[in-house]
C-alpha cells in the first residue's frame, strides 16, 4: 500500500513509471521536519494491534482476554507473555503490538507494592523510565520499600542515598497515595489512557532513532531547519507554489545535474545561456537569460 501511494504521489496516472526523487521515509516525516507527514501505513497498523493489547490490559475479565491468557499467557500477566510454535498468526502480531505498549507504559504509584525498583518503568521521563542508577547490592526490591511506613511518605534520606541525584529529586516529586493500588497507564497521554494517535507518534519516533543510530546520523533536524519548514509550509500562495518550493528545498526538482546523478546521460549545461551546469542555484539565482525573462 506505500507502494502504490508513493506512486500515485510521483506518477498520479496510471501505466507511468516516473522518477520518485524523495524517499518513502522523507516523505512520511511531519511537515515541520521537512517532509509531507504521510502516515506510514506499517507503524500505524503496529499502533492498532497495540489498542488490542491495551485492551487485555485494562479489561483482563473480558472473554477475549480469558481465551488468550488461558491459552497463551496462563501466569496472568501478558505484558511478560512469549513466542512460542504453535501461536496463531493473530497472537504473533498481537505480541508485536505488545512491543508498541511497552514503548509508552509507565506505572503510576500508589502503594507502591506492585512496581519493581529496577525493571519497571515507573518515574516519568521521555525514553528510560527505570532509575538511571545501578542496582549493585541494594537490597531493595519493590517501590514500598522506599517510603516510611510511619507516614507513608518518601524516606527521603533512603531515597538519596539509594539513587543518583537525578533520579532521587525525581522520585521525591511524584505523589504517593497510600492505600491505593499501582495502576499501569499510558504515559504519553496526560489522563493516561492509550490513543492510537499517541501510540502512531511513539513508535514512529522509535523506528526512526534506531533507523538513524544504525546510521550514526543526527536524531532529528536541527532547530534552526525546523523552523525553516514551519514558516515554510505558513506562506498564503497556492500549495502548488508552496510544494514546488518545498521540492526546490530537498533539490529534488527534474534539473539537468539531478537527472544525470540519478543515472541519466545528458549535457548538465543551462539550456539557456550554455556556459554553466543547470542546478537549482544557477538556474533560479544566477542565469542572466532567466533574469531576464522576469
Amino acid at each position: 500500500m506505500s507502494s502504490m501511494i508513493s506512486r500515485f504521489w510521483w506518477c498520479q496516472q496510471d501505466n507511468e513509471q516516473k522518477m520518485h526523487w524523495l524517499s518513502w521515509e522523507r516523505l512520511t516525516l511531519p511537515k515541520e521536519e521537512g517532509g509531507l507527514g504521510f502516515r506510514d501505513l506499517h507503524v500505524f497498523n503496529m499502533a492498532m494491534l497495540a489498542k488490542q493489547c491495551w485492551r487485555l490490559l485494562m479489561k483482563p475479565d473480558s472473554l477475549c482476554a480469558q481465551i488468550l491468557r488461558a491459552r497463551y499467557y496462563p501466569a496472568g500477566d501478558v505484558l511478560k507473555a512469549s513466542a512460542n510454535r504453535c501461536m496463531s498468526y493473530s497472537w504473533r502480531s498481537m505480541l508485536a503490538g505488545l512491543e508498541v505498549i511497552k514503548q509508552g507504559l509507565i506505572w503510576r504509584v500508589g502503594d507502591g507494592t506492585s512496581i519493581d525498583i529496577w525493571a519497571d518503568e515507573w518515574l516519568p521521563r521521555e525514553h528510560l523510565r527505570r532509575p538511571y542508577t545501578p542496582r549493585r547490592a541494594s537490597l531493595l526490591s519493590r517501590v514500598n520499600d522506599l517510603m516510611d511506613p510511619v507516614t507513608g511518605t518518601w524516606d527521603a534520606e533512603l531515597v538519596r542515598d539509594t539513587f543518583w541525584d537525578d533520579d532521587a529529586e525525581l522520585i521525591l516529586s511524584l505523589p504517593v497515595h497510600e492505600g491505593m493500588d499501582d495502576i499501569l497507564a499510558w504515559h504519553y497521554n496526560k489522563n493516561g489512557i492509550f490513543t492510537v494517535k499517541s501510540a502512531y507518534k511513539v513508535h514512529y519516533e522509535y523506528k526512526r532513532r534506531n533507523r538513524v543510530r544504525a546510521v550514526g546520523a543526527a536524531t532529528s533536524s536541527g532547530t534552526r531547519d525546523d523552523r525553516f519548514w514551519k514558516e515554510l509550509w505558513k506562506i498564503t500562495r497556492p500549495r502548488k507554489m508552496v510544494h514546488f518550493m518545498w521540492r526546490f528545498s530537498h533539490n529534488s526538482l527534474a534539473l539537468r545535474v539531478n537527472l544525470k546523478r540519478r543515472g541519466m546521460k545528458l549535457d548538465t549545461r543551462c539550456v539557456l545561456c550554455r556556459r554553466y551546469d543547470e542546478d537549482g542555484g544557477h538556474l533560479f539565482f544566477k542565469c542572466k537569460y532567466v533574469k531576464g525573462l522576469g
